[in-house]
């Protein structure tokens, strides 16, 4: 049986809450600003704007990414109204369109910090984004229901765009002369591999470790780590990827090695006394949130044995960045990961520093291989349109996911976000 045929169906959510709002906002004097902002901000962000009566306004450089009003009022409204979180919930409802959203998106990134002095910027993103709701804190009776709104979707939605290991974080592929990734559709799962064998190696798992591993996805890091001989405790929030590991587990002969739990990671319990050896994690603290990530180190210093290593990959933003968005309620935690914050190095080092005896060694960045990652993911999963359709899953969802996938890229391609291995130990 294929991994891919392997996948249980637990399916149900409806798509209802992946729509934005059906009234658009009445902002009319913010409306009017914006509409009078276009064509400016247009060209200082290097794109061009279709509008419905063939007037385009921007860049004149015909080669520049295209951006299609359909509705520009109701556009100008939203974005008058809540700023970013607005332009994402107008692309849901289908009143604008770009050629290549993905680069569109980058182009825009990328000339994002040159528009105005940072004082400018950090003002407009105190303006545009609301504080977010307490609701959405993952504290322990919460952190569940947040995991269970990205991760608890059907499981084929997730087969349709990752490759057969059914791996959702960054992969490493091969790369040029330059240290430019090669990706291609036909390398994704070798490159999953290699991401996996290299936090392995980084937290020194081989026969006979005990390891755990916080975030256990579908399982594919937890069946590489049993096969090394590894005996594996590996925890998760979410109930469909506790079922698919537990069989991935059993179909590939190892299911004594690896225990499985529907776990917080605050609530673990080491399987034996002592302590693991080695504790490994695959984008999973992007979803702890800010003000739990003490919590989160504090428990793998208590977990760890003497002279255990902690080999993290996690997706990074600069310091000012994160301080400046960690309160605010943004479109990717509205519509995607609720809870979630995407953490600095100087954030995990304050925290481990403060409330732990680890220390912090930075053992690669990977950004480059992450927009490609993402680019694949996308592509793949705007050609399963039709399948993802079939699944209860409406334009609506399809055009938010096509968003977040689009809008990541862009991120990691203009340098705004980086993914990184990380190396915790104790000082001898």
């Amino acid at each position: 049986m294929s991994i891919r045929q392997s996948v249980p169906t637990v399916c149900g959510a409806t798509a209802t809450w992946w729509r934005p709002p059906d009234t658009i906002p009445s902002a009319p004097i913010r409306a009017r600003l914006t509409r009078f902002a276009v064509a400016p901000m247009a060209r200082r962000l290097g794109v061009r704007v279709a509008l419905p009566d063939g007037r385009v306004l921007g860049r004149a450089d015909p080669q520049a990414p295209l951006m299609r009003l359909h509705r520009p009022e109701a556009l100008y409204r939203r974005f008058g109204a809540l700023g970013p979180i607005g332009f994402g919930e107008s692309y849901q409802a289908g009143e604008w369109d770009a050629d290549d959203l993905a680069e569109l998106l980058r182009t825009v990134a990328g000339h994002l910090r040159a528009i105005a002095p940072r004082p400018v910027l950090w003002l407009t993103r105190l303006q545009a984004n609301r504080r977010r709701s307490p609701a959405t804190r993952n504290t322990p009776g919460a952190a569940a229901r947040n995991v269970r709104h990205h991760y608890d979707l059907p499981n084929e939605l997730f087969a349709l765009f990752l490759d057969e290991t059914l791996t959702y974080s960054a992969a490493i592929f091969p790369t040029d002369a330059a240290g430019r990734p090669q990706a291609d559709e036909a390398q994704l799962a070798a490159a999953q591999h290699r991401k996996i064998d290299r936090l392995l190696d980084l937290a020194g798992v081989g026969p006979g470790t005990q390891m755990l591993e916080t975030g256990t996805g579908w399982g594919a890091l937890a069946v590489a780590a049993a096969r090394r001989g590894a005996h594996v405790h590996t925890v998760t929030l979410s109930v469909n990827q506790c079922q698919v590991a537990r069989q991935r587990a059993a179909e590939a002969g190892v299911a004594d090695r690896v225990h499985v739990e529907l776990c917080d990671y605050r609530d673990i319990r080491p399987l034996r006394a002592g302590g693991y050896d080695a504790v490994v994690s695959a984008e999973m603290l992007e979803g702890v949130g800010h003000e739990y990530w003490p919590d989160y180190f504090a428990t793998l210093d208590r977990l760890l044995a003497p002279g255990g290593r902690a080999a993290i990959q996690t997706i990074t933003m600069r310091h000012d960045d994160m301080l400046a968005t960690r309160a605010k309620d943004t479109w990717i935690h509205r519509y995607i990961f609720p809870g979630g914050l995407i953490p600095s190095i100087p954030a995990i080092e304050a925290a481990c520093r403060r409330h732990t005896r680890l220390r912090v060694h930075r053992a690669g960045s990977y950004g480059p291989h992450y927009a490609a990652t993402l680019r694949l993911w996308r592509e793949r999963f705007d050609r399963h349109a039709h399948a993802v359709a079939a699944l209860g899953l409406d334009r609506a969802f399809q055009r938010t996911w096509h968003l977040y996938l689009a809008y990541s890229e862009a991120g990691f391609a203009a340098g705004h976000l980086d993914v990184e291995h990380l190396l915790l130990d104790r000082a001898p």
